[in-house]
């Protein structure tokens, strides 16, 4: 990770250390920056830049700040106004733009912004990329000549490539969803313009909650990180099956027709009906190092192999694109089908989830029921160096010692977090009580040592 770039972007609170004027200088990198690469091909004409935000306050200084700074820099700017992260990676990559920007900040607070880059084919932008973002904003790099003239770039609305994408999800689906009665938590974000659309056009009876964002109640009590408003909702009203998203909608998280959570057995559901279908390229399913012990032994019990990355959707991304894999995602909801989209897609993996639902005749609970989840107990310690901390000989050991006393029946991982000072102890067991009795072990050696902020 950079120095502003993390493994989601340029990430803070708006107008504290996320600016105005950091959104500027992106801008003027990138429409500067793909203006070169367009030159250097002999192309006489302006890159392309296609911008979309969530419906945070802050997002509209954000958008109206790149786009003085991609136009000064000679770039036309095509805005999509609010929408979704992976409706940018579509249009960026089916529409022929040099790169995509999202303005969110995904599952965080109101208060906080980010900015995501994506390149031409739907991917995370390279760090390299990032890296001389950074480099410019930090004054390492020559000035950025102004376009003047007929060069200043032009600010379009590009509302059309919304509904491109909207289109595109419409199409993916195999099967009508008449009489079945879903349920969508759009978290007052991005996909309450265009979820509802999506399963009313494919026939779902469809109930709908937060669709209606004021600027300042995104992920506020809702969405995929309040998962139990949806579950009391599906509850109450009988309904068959509920989708959560996040902020952004890269994220998806299910409650079955009993009001249940499904969050890593979405990749199990979805694994077990590609494969049936021989759509499970190598018959593998990518996962992180947080997904659910009780995932890995239905995996086993199924005869679908697995891959661990590190923690994050991009590090999915690149074993799916590395490898050939068509299922991937994290515990917290990203879920990638390389075979629709090129990143996370909360709406496309609700869709993905009902396309198992009706084509194999099953209620969610009953495609999930194979899969015991483990208790999991993760505590964030914060300490004065994690990398010291983590290295410590006697933290090792009672990690090893907590390996050998869960032996095949738990796990324990101990991590770094990428962006704050906290250590992470998370212990998976049969039991909660044992969970907790690990996790404690480790914690108090951390204390013992003086690794611990008091």
């Amino acid at each position: 990770m950079g120095k502003y770039f993390g493994t989601d972007g340029f990430r803070g609170e708006a107008n504290v250390n996320l600016t105005a004027e950091h959104a500027y200088q992106i801008g003027r990198f990138l429409g500067w920056y793909y203006g070169e690469l367009k030159k250097q091909k002999q192309l006489d004409e302006p890159a392309k830049i296609v911008i979309g935000k969530d419906t945070r306050r802050s997002s509209y200084m954000f958008e109206y700040s790149l786009v003085s700074g991609l136009t000064a820099s000679g770039a036309d700017a095509y805005l999509l106004h609010v929408t979704t992260t992976p409706s940018v990676a579509y249009v960026a990559r089916t529409d022929d733009f040099d790169c995509g920007i999202m303005i969110s900040a995904s599952h965080n607070p109101y208060y906080d912004n980010g900015i995501k880059l994506i390149n031409a084919k739907g991917h995370k932008m390279e760090a390299e990329v990032e890296n001389e973002i950074e480099a410019y904003i930090d004054g390492e790099i020559h000035e950025i000549p102004f376009a003047t003239k007929k060069e200043i770039g032009r600010a379009k609305d590009y509302a059309a490539g919304r509904n491109h994408y909207i289109g595109y999800l419409i199409s993916t689906a195999t099967r009508s969803f008449k009489g079945v009665k879903v349920g969508l938590d759009c978290s007052n974000g991005s996909s309450f313009a265009i979820a509802e659309n999506v399963f009313k056009a494919l026939g779902a009876e469809t109930h709908v909650i937060n669709n209606e964002p004021d600027g300042t109640n995104i992920n506020t009590n809702c969405g995929s990180t309040h998962i139990e408003i949806l579950q009391g909702y599906v509850k109450e009203n009988h309904l068959d099956v509920g989708f959560a998203y996040d902020g952004d909608a890269d994220r998806c998280i299910a409650v079955d027709e009993n009001g249940q959570v499904v969050g890593d057995l979405i990749l199990y559901v979805c694994g077990q009906y590609l494969k049936k279908h021989g759509d499970l390229n190598n018959n593998t399913v990518v996962t992180t190092v947080m997904s659910n012990l009780g995932l890995y032994k239905a995996f086993d019990a199924a005869g679908i192999a697995y891959e661990k990355t590190a923690v994050g959707d991009k590090y999915v991304n690149e074993n799916m694109v590395k490898n050939g894999h068509a299922l991937g995602g994290e515990q917290s909801g990203h879920i990638i089908f390389s075979k629709f989209a090129t990143t996370g897609d909360g709406i496309l993996t609700s869709l993905k989830i009902m396309e198992a639902m009706i084509e194999q005749k099953q209620s969610l609970a009953q495609l999930a029921e194979p899969v015991e989840i483990f208790p999991q107990i993760l505590e964030n310690v914060r300490v004065y160096d994690k990398a010291v901390a983590q290295a410590d000989e006697d933290v090792q050991k009672a990690v090893k010692e907590v390996e050998a006393e869960l032996g095949d029946e738990g796990r324990i991982l101990v991590r770094e977090s990428g962006t704050e000072p906290l250590v992470r102890v998370m212990v998976e067991a049969r039991s909660h009580e044992i969970c907790r009795e690990k996790v404690d072990k480790v914690v108090k050696v951390l204390r013992e040592k003086g690794h611990v902020i008091k």
